[in-house]
């Protein structure tokens, strides 16, 4: 009994061992690099009690480009669209459009694993198309994050917000803009996604 489970435990840390050494390649981004990421996501709901469909959708791409070993530059461009019908006759009817772009700095980019600092500028517009207006917004913001490579070409990436401005103002005649500051960071609202590195 006791050479089986001999036997179990070496065959167990020879395959960890193994496993460890293989991910030693794994990842890391250097100069030239170019990854891409960003968000699809579709929902639909139907309350019958109380007779409201919402339907949504946003598409929201997002490409980097490392300029040197540990800077990153890039953009952005999201739509996004969300609908509600109550009775059969339309409650709602919003679209908006997002423009960006980021830049970061990677404290150790060539390894699997990496921390970095990221600062971005974001422009939105808002359309009411029931209500014909717009509403336009610019937001500022810095954070930090971490990349995990699980392969050489997929990382998985987590970010917080740690430094944030926001401006927005309704283009109705007369209407008077609101700003928002923050600072801290908020890890009930930490961010995941998942780069494909080219």
């Amino acid at each position: 009994m006791k050479k089986v489970l001999f036997s179990a435990v070496a065959l167990l840390a020879f395959g960890f061992a193994n496993a460890q050494e293989e991910s030693k390649g794994n990842g890391g981004f250097s100069k030239g690099d170019v990854f891409v990421t960003g968000a699809f996501t579709f929902g639909s709901t139907n309350d019958k009690d109380s007779d409201v469909k919402t339907n949504g959708f946003e598409i929201a791409p997002k490409v980097g480009y490392f300029l040197t070993e540990n800077i990153a530059i890039g953009g952005k461009i999201g739509y996004s669209s969300m609908k509600e019908e109550s009775s059969g006759v339309d409650t709602e009817d919003m679209a908006g459009l997002t423009v960006g772009a980021f830049g970061r700095y990677y404290f150790t980019p060539a390894n699997q694993f990496s921390l970095f600092a990221n600062l971005g500028l974001d422009y939105s517009s808002m359309e009411n198309k029931l209500a014909d207006s717009k509403v336009n917004g610019f937001d500022a913001g810095l954070g930090a994050g971490l990349n995990y490579f699980v392969s050489s070409n997929f990382s998985i990436e987590a970010g917080v917000a740690v430094l944030g401005f926001s401006s927005e103002k309704s283009d109705a005649s007369g209407a008077k803009g609101t700003t928002g500051f923050n600072f801290g960071g908020d890890w009930r609202t930490v961010s995941f996604g998942v780069n494909y590195k080219f």
